[in-house]
């Protein structure tokens, strides 16, 4: 039987974002002239059809039908990110200057979201097969080891945050390849030159984008104060960057954080929506959370994230193929980054990436996607046994 406290904490988190689909969303429905029920009705239909998809997967057999099928979402998003870029307008929908969602019948179909789920399968597939728990290797060789997965990697960079300007998800994507090779066994030491590639792999990305280096001002206009309080006064004044641009996301988030309290507004009577930041139901959907339900409501939001999480990494520590193992780890890394970078973002601890919160952010992209992967996990959990 498939792990059931999973599916209730699926369930649950849907449930919460088709609410606040509909709490959040006056001032857009007002601004584009929609029904006052639009965007709840839509995020509706997107959570009843990714439980159903999700209840569907779990019922397949893991062993014949996580790899094909990831496989699948591997290579196919490679193909539809690539072509994305050379579709007309009207069959392409753009943000921030580049093209991100390809146009459909009654949907937009982001294919970041599903490829996501297809590295994931990648990897512990490749992993599976390139290290071992118990075989050691010297560093060099596991270098030669993880060279292939550069190049991988590096393609994703190309079609994320070259063609599509979405810097987010390439550092989601890089912190599930790394802590993912732990998990397969690779060693601290390779950790750490990583990361060091990757820092600097960042700052080229960074510097040769001026809408970037635009976002990291914003972020150092509002973070500065607090991160110089820590140095000595002659150190932080030599640090000041003055006439930098007005942190305007961050400030409207952490002003509806405050105007929260510890019990909030109220559904319905938060300000943020306003429009003080456009499209709150999206990527900063925990600001708007907590100004309604406070400080409480999020602490109650974040439990049951943290449960899911729980749920899926016991299941990994049950079980016996190493596939299925690396699959679930990495879902749990997929899910539980995402959470926190946009929480970070939205309190200004780290500059905004746009990434959705897993089950809670409006859009059908990643509600279908975040049941995708809670299904593949539920399927590999029929075959664990987990206490409780």
């Amino acid at each position: 039987m498939a792990d059931k406290p999973l599916f209730f904490f699926s369930v649950a988190l849907i449930t919460i974002s088709i609410i606040f689909s509909y709490s959040l969303s006056s001032f857009a429905v007002l601004y584009y002239g929609y029904s006052e029920f639009h965007f709840m009705i839509r995020q509706l239909i997107s959570g009843l059809l990714g439980i159903f998809i999700m209840l569907l997967i779990a019922k397949s057999n893991p062993q014949r039908f996580l790899l094909k099928f990831g496989f699948i979402l591997f290579f196919g998003g490679i193909f539809l990110m690539f072509i994305m870029h050379f579709l007309p307008e009207s069959l392409a929908t753009s943000a921030g200057g580049a093209k991100r969602w390809i146009r459909l019948p009654f949907f937009s179909l982001a294919p970041v979201e599903f490829f996501k789920i297809g590295f994931v399968v990648f990897l512990a597939w490749s992993f599976s097969r390139k290290f071992s728990l118990e075989e050691q290797k010297d560093i060099k060789e596991e270098f030669l080891t993880f060279l292939p997965y550069v190049f991988v990697f590096l393609i994703a960079v190309y079609l994320i945050a070259i063609l599509q300007n979405d810097l987010g998800q390439i550092v989601l994507l890089g912190t599930t390849l790394a802590i993912m090779m732990m998990f397969a066994g690779s060693s601290f030491k390779l950790f750490l030159y990583l990361l060091s590639l990757s820092f600097m792999l960042f700052i080229v990305v960074i510097i040769t984008s001026t809408h970037r280096i635009m976002r990291i001002k914003a972020w150092w206009a509002g973070a500065q104060d607090i991160i110089l309080s820590f140095f000595p006064q002659s150190i932080a004044d030599s640090l000041r960057v003055e006439n930098l641009p007005e942190p305007y996301q961050i400030q409207h988030s952490l002003n509806a954080i405050s105007h929260g309290g510890f019990f909030g507004e109220g559904i319905g009577n938060g300000l943020i929506k306003l429009g003080f930041l456009s499209e709150v139901h999206t990527d900063v959907i925990l600001a708007g959370i907590t100004e309604e339900i406070g400080f409480f409501g999020l602490f109650c939001i974040s439990l049951i994230f943290l449960g899911l999480i729980f749920r899926i990494l016991k299941i990994a520590n049950r079980c016996q193929n190493t596939i299925h193992y690396l699959f679930c780890s990495g879902v749990g890394v997929i899910l539980g980054f995402s959470f926190l970078i946009n929480a970070f973002g939205i309190s200004g601890l780290i500059p905004i990436k746009g990434i959705a919160v897993p089950f809670l952010s409006y859009g059908g992209s990643s509600m279908l996607a975040s049941c995708v992967m809670i299904g593949l996990v539920l399927s590999i959990s029929k075959n664990t046994k987990l206490g409780g």
